[in-house]
């Protein structure tokens, strides 16, 4: 009929891809919007930095001994004259690293755990949930000092203090934060596993393993990214508490914990130097934790936005 166009299938897809509804309903959350640009900040700093800010971390400035900031130290120094901002910029790419590797590690393993509980139907998946319940009642600083002690120098033996230290803490804090990721991705699992598409996949001779990589292990993503998002924080509130007890990466290893660290003594003096690393941690923490929130409302296809 004269006068009427038709979209092809590519141009609806185009104009209704879940991608850019994700977005869409995403971008509809401002503080998420704000959180994802400083924290791209952050790690652009972090990342960039070393090639702008060319100071060395060990660089001494005998006349600048716990000076605020100044030009020649945008955020001063510490009590040994180093500069902060190079011992900041060093130090971020440890505490973040630290923070997404100990998330993979959680995600991977409650992951692994709430999928086969969640495919179980007998002895198995009650085993898993019993495991998982278990590790939930256990007191999480006082086994997480155990095992730094335990493992600590072996580690540091094997792959030298800066580089134990760091698979100590990823190994530790991702191996005890899986939990709520099990949980909840076997409730996603038992939930999806009854759907009419997985019911028509297995009536079709789908085997187990291609239902669950196929089907429901797709459609049970979005929980565990947010998920995912949570333990990133909860992983750099984890390794500053390592470091403020002293128990974290070497003195001449500067994360932001540990700059905190080392400043507590000083804060009468040289507030600076405890303001500038913790304000990075709470901007990151902040920022993580409203990103999972703009997540939570993205992904979540029965919200209204």
């Amino acid at each position: 009929m004269a006068g009427l166009t038709l979209a092809s299938p590519s141009a609806e897809r185009g104009v209704y891809s879940p991608w850019r509804e994700t977005w869409r309903r995403y971008s509809r959350h401002k503080l998420a919007v704000v959180s994802a640009i400083l924290l791209l900040v952050l790690i652009l700093t972090v990342v960039v930095g070393p090639f702008i800010w060319r100071v060395k971390i060990n660089d001494i400035d005998i006349v600048a001994g716990l000076q605020g900031p100044s030009l020649a130290h945008p955020f001063g120094t510490d009590d040994l004259d180093q500069d902060i901002l190079a011992r900041m910029i060093y130090g971020g790419r440890i505490s973040l690293a630290v923070g997404l590797a100990a998330m993979l590690v959680s995600v991977v393993i409650g992951t692994l755990i709430g999928a086969l509980a969640g495919m179980s139907r007998g002895a198995l998946g009650h085993g898993l949930m019993w495991l998982t319940d278990l590790f939930l009642s256990l007191p999480q600083l006082p086994l997480l000092l155990l095992l730094i002690y335990l493992l600590r120098e072996g580690l540091k033996s094997i792959f030298g203090p800066e580089g134990g230290i760091f698979i100590l803490i990823v190994l530790v804090i991702g191996g005890l934060r899986w939990m709520p990721v099990a949980r909840l991705v076997r409730a996603q699992f038992l939930s999806i596993r009854e759907k009419e598409f997985v019911e028509a996949a297995r009536a079709l001779g789908a085997s187990p393993v291609r239902q669950v990589v196929k089907h429901i292990l797709p459609n049970a993503l979005g929980p565990v990214i947010i998920a995912g998002t949570i333990d990133v924080a909860a992983a750099i509130i984890a390794e500053s508490t390592l470091s403020f007890l002293g128990l974290g990466f070497p003195p001449d290893t500067p994360t932001w914990d540990r700059l905190l660290f080392d400043a507590k003594d000083f804060v009468d003096i040289g507030p600076h130097w405890a303001l500038f690393p913790g304000g990075a941690i709470f901007i990151a923490v902040v920022a993580i934790n409203f990103i999972g929130d703009g997540l939570s409302d993205a992904l979540d296809a029965r919200r209204v936005i």
